[in-house]
């Protein structure tokens, strides 16, 4: 069984970027920015933010973290997002979630301009993923995709199983594999066989929020699995995927932790530099 090492991976392309950074800083003479705007105190919001501030200082990206206390009125954070839209020295735009309970998440996502929006939650990415175009692919189902394609180039032909079919995970990993030629069965806390759905997929993806749901006797000998879950539990962080069970009859897992979420922050920078290239050449 082949680990997937999403540690390893997340360096491998930060690497890439970096030389990718350089590149860009001496044919335009300036380097991709990313701007984060951080509000309130949530614990995992801030060790997640100071993660990606860190990674963006590592691959050469000028990186900034605006921080609101969770009082902060609406308008004033909408305003803020109107005044980066503007400024030519940032490329891509994140404020992190979740927000506080008096906004409108929504709007929020909505004011960000489309070629700014490095998490690609505006609907005008969304739209534009599920249609084949060019857009922002959010960072998760993005950092699976690279990942399973490490492990299969081809995906011609594939059967492909999705658990779960939320916006953020399930909906857009969807489209990323149907352009892959995947056939794909997207499933959910409804489905009625949810077992005999997972045991046909040469690939499946767990991102239902449910510990330890996928056991190894729903997944079929040699087929790829990626685990997005990450549950706090009584023994610890586990994933959607019975690890143990399924090490012993699939082809290639992901753990968790060290899977999907190192990659998650390396695809972050990976659409804040694809953000700089698509301005600056609109620019030109």
């Amino acid at each position: 069984m082949i680990l997937i090492d999403g540690k390893k991976e997340a360096a491998n392309l930060r690497e890439e970027l970096k030389k990718e950074v350089s590149n860009l800083k001496k044919k335009y003479n300036k380097v991709p920015g990313l701007t984060v705007i951080l509000i309130g105190e949530d614990a995992p919001s801030k060790i997640y933010v100071k993660n990606k501030e860190k990674s963006a200082n590592e691959v050469g990206l000028k990186s900034e973290v605006i921080r609101y206390p969770d009082t902060v009125e609406e308008k004033t954070v909408l305003d803020k997002i109107d005044e980066l839209n503007m400024d030519k020295n940032v490329s891509g735009i994140l404020v992190q979630l979740p927000l506080p309970k008096h906004f409108d998440k929504q709007k929020v996502i909505e004011r960000i301009l489309p070629s700014k929006d490095v998490d690609g939650f505006h609907p005008v990415n969304v739209g534009n993923l599920s249609s084949g175009y060019q857009s922002s692919i959010p960072c998760t189902p993005l950092g699976c995709y690279l990942m399973i394609k490490k492990i299969e180039p081809n995906l011609n032909g594939k059967k492909a199983v999705v658990v779960g079919r939320s916006n953020l995970n399930g909906k857009p990993m969807t489209q990323l594999l149907l352009k892959e030629n995947c056939t794909v069965t997207v499933t959910h806390s409804k489905t009625k066989d949810l077992k005999g759905e997972c045991l046909k997929g040469d690939i499946v993806i767990a991102a239902v929020g449910i510990p330890e749901l996928v056991k190894g006797d729903w997944i079929k000998k040699d087929a790829i699995v990626i685990d997005v879950g990450i549950n706090k539990t009584e023994k610890g962080i586990v994933g959607d995927v019975a690890f143990e069970e399924v090490s012993k009859v699939a082809k290639a897992l992901t753990p968790v932790p060290g899977g999907v979420g190192p990659m998650t922050i390396a695809c972050l920078l990976k659409n804040t530099v694809e953000c700089f290239k698509r301005n600056e050449v609109s620019v030109d």
